[in-house]
């Protein structure tokens, strides 16, 4: 048996950080107070990274207030948080050009939700043939700018 190696030198910081491990509760709610990995925050709604995105660009749009379910949303949630879909997908158009973008909510763990207990909103750039041999063959995503050069382009596209 080979062991395969792919450098992730991005995550030095973290594995050195001294930090401990998560906490209880929501880790969600726990990114929301993280600085670096908030993009946007409005009064109830957040635009925050994937910390372990699908392509650079990868973002979560959810709302501040903890909730799992989408239809318990009340009316100036829902409407701040689509806003923060509609200004995400403007500034992943402006910093990234991509061809074509996916919006979704994976609601349940059943339909694929690998947070449940927070609603989010995926909103990420995609591109004509961006298909990769790492992730076809070796089950691996290569992305190509750290999660900090990420956040600074999207807030530099975000509109005001």
């Amino acid at each position: 048996m080979t062991l395969d190696r792919l450098w992730a030198g991005w995550r030095a910081g973290y594995v050195s950080s001294g930090e401990p491990p998560p906490g209880d509760g929501c880790v969600l709610c726990r990114v929301l107070e993280e600085a670096s990995a908030v993009v946007w925050r409005g009064e109830r709604a957040a635009v925050v990274l994937n910390a372990y995105p699908y392509t650079s660009g990868h973002v979560m749009v959810m709302p501040v207030r903890h909730t799992s379910e989408l239809e318990d949303l009340e009316g100036a949630e829902a409407a701040e948080l689509w806003s923060a879909v509609t200004a995400s997908v403007r500034a992943l158009k402006a910093a990234y050009r991509p061809h074509g973008l996916n919006v979704g909510a994976n609601l349940g763990r059943s339909a694929g939700a690998g947070l449940p207990d927070h609603l989010h909103l995926h909103v990420l750039p995609r591109w004509d043939g961006d298909t990769n041999f790492m992730t076809s063959v070796a089950e691996t995503r290569v992305l190509p700018e750290s999660l900090d050069a990420t956040a600074e382009r999207l807030r530099e596209a975000w509109p005001s």
